[in-house]
């Protein structure tokens, strides 16, 4: 088994070529400094960077991006286009079957979620009418008691009425 020596040898000689004694220096100078005391660059922006945001494609750039591949004769020139408009092969893949199957002709994408059901829609219609009848019908019932205390009262003030005149004279 021979050993070679010569990387270490092209190592070594790389670090010895390096002035060490400017790097000692230049360590003193911000050894020996307060933490407190040293001045901030100007230029060092300490800000936290944004989180890159996701591009969205809509259906007409869809539409635009997959045309223009088709259009690419030469080598590369898919490549290009993919770095240009900023998307993965894998997204010109997918964009292809979507054309190909007609679902790129609107101008936005279709929207996630939950489908609109028509017989969903007529539940949560039927529960807000509900719930009102039911609030009415608790109206109602507070009213008729309120009605029902009404006339008990003009009751008894005019049975108390009869005697007032007999004690008024």
């Amino acid at each position: 088994m021979k050993i070679n020596n010569q990387p270490k040898a092209q190592m070594h000689s790389a670090r010895d070529s390096v002035d060490t004694g400017a790097l000692q220096g230049a360590r003193r100078a911000t050894e020996d400094a307060p933490v407190s005391t040293r001045p901030l660059s100007p230029s060092i922006d300490s800000e936290v960077v944004a989180v890159a945001k996701r591009r969205r494609f809509t259906n007409a750039d869809k539409r635009r991006i997959v045309l223009a591949a088709a259009a690419c004769t030469k080598p590369g020139e898919i490549g290009a286009l993919m770095r240009r408009e900023g998307a993965y092969s894998s997204s010109l893949a997918t964009w292809r079957r979507q054309y190909a199957a007609g679902e790129l002709t609107g101008t936005d994408s279709k929207r996630r979620g939950p489908k609109a059901d028509p017989a969903r829609e007529e539940l949560k219609q039927l529960a807000l009418v509900t719930r009102e009848r039911d609030k009415l019908r608790v109206q109602l019932s507070n009213a008729q008691l309120v009605i029902e205390v009404q006339k008990k009262v003009a009751a008894l003030l005019e049975q108390l009425e009869p005697s007032r005149k007999f004690a008024s004279p």
